[in-house]
């Protein structure tokens, strides 16, 4: 417990960093020493109005973005037992952008603001949720008996199906899509906090979700030998793949919905946090949530500033910066996955 309290320490300093970096850096420039003050005894200074106004709830939304895709990543990985599984692998991501993008081209988004292209996009993920469980609910309780396959990958392709058919819907909105929509359409699938509002509800789900996940971790070290050795260890494997599906996807639809599809975070965090600290998951779900969400919070930060006044969607930094920075460590730890 030692060694996790103090990965635990370093992930905390990390993200109390990306936090005074993203709350001091803009258009308005805070010094860093009057951000405890500025936050706890407000004044009416222009730097306190932009502090709370606009960069507090913003943060508050991309740090809680952040840890919920990197989250649902780890969750995913053990669920399908596959590296490559991200929170988007099942087809959350085309359903939210379907939803989004629907209420987008009718115009209810210009018209009643950004909470109904939040809805329309719960509304698809949930949808999507809904079409795979049903779909798969038989293996996702099946059991990888002596001399039979193991039913993650029918899971796994029942999502990919479903994310190819949510993609040519897209793909058909946008091509009938005004070009005065056009641009807000490509942000939001690039992945944009801009429009993100308050970051309550993310925040909450977030610490709720990893509340009702991490008590199961010990389960989860088990399951990663396979279904049949879980079961024979005492582990309710079916509640247990039912229960996973379910977080791992209430966290990708929540994210998906508070800053659209932001890539990189949910597949690589978790395989650097095991390259780094091992695959025990008592200690790597907490740290995934407090690693993902500092990552997307620096990356959010340089997308609002690098070429300010211009703002740049943060999925494109994510992955700019993300992928070159993951092939180095897994190169400088001989390629382990």
């Amino acid at each position: 417990m030692g060694r996790a309290l103090r990965i635990w320490t370093g992930l905390l300093a990390f993200a109390a960093a990306a936090w005074a970096v993203a709350l001091a850096s803009g258009s308005v420039v805070i010094d860093p020493l009057a951000l405890p003050g500025l936050l706890f005894t407000p004044d009416a200074s222009p730097e306190a109005e932009v502090l709370h106004a606009l960069r507090l709830p913003r943060t508050g939304a991309a740090f809680a973005t952040g840890g919920l895709l990197a989250l649902a990543g780890a969750l995913m990985q053990v669920l399908l037992r596959n590296p490559l599984a991200d929170p988007y692998v099942l087809g959350i991501s085309g359903g939210a952008a379907a939803g989004a993008l629907a209420v987008m081209w009718l115009g209810l988004g210009l018209g009643v603001g950004a909470w109904a292209v939040q809805a329309g996009a719960f509304g698809g993920a949930l949808l999507t949720i809904v079409l795979v469980f049903a779909i798969a609910h038989r293996d996702l309780a099946r059991l990888a008996a002596p001399g039979a396959h193991d039913t993650a990958p029918r899971l796994l392709l029942t999502g990919v199906m479903l994310a190819a058919g949510w993609t040519a819907v897209v793909t058909l909105m946008l091509s009938l899509a005004p070009e005065a929509q056009l641009r807000g359409m490509l942000f939001w699938l690039a992945g944009d906090l801009s429009g993100a509002g308050s970051p309550g509800w993310p925040l909450a789900a977030l610490a709720v979700l990893l509340a009702l996940a991490w008590p199961l971790a010990r389960q989860l070290n088990v399951l990663l030998r396979g279904p049949l050795a879980a079961a024979s260890l005492g582990v309710r494997v079916i509640g247990l793949r039912r229960w996973l599906y379910l977080l791992a996807s209430a966290a990708a639809a929540v994210a998906v919905t508070t800053a659209g599809s932001v890539g990189f975070i949910g597949l690589v965090v978790p395989h650097a946090l095991r390259l780094l600290f091992g695959n025990d998951q008592r200690v790597l779900l907490p740290g995934c949530v407090l690693a993902g969400g500092s990552l997307l919070l620096l990356a959010d930060t340089l997308a609002r500033t690098v070429v300010a006044p211009t703002q740049l969607p943060v999925g494109v930094i994510t992955a700019l910066l993300g992928v070159p920075s993951f092939l180095v460590l897994l190169l400088r730890h001989g390629g382990r996955p």
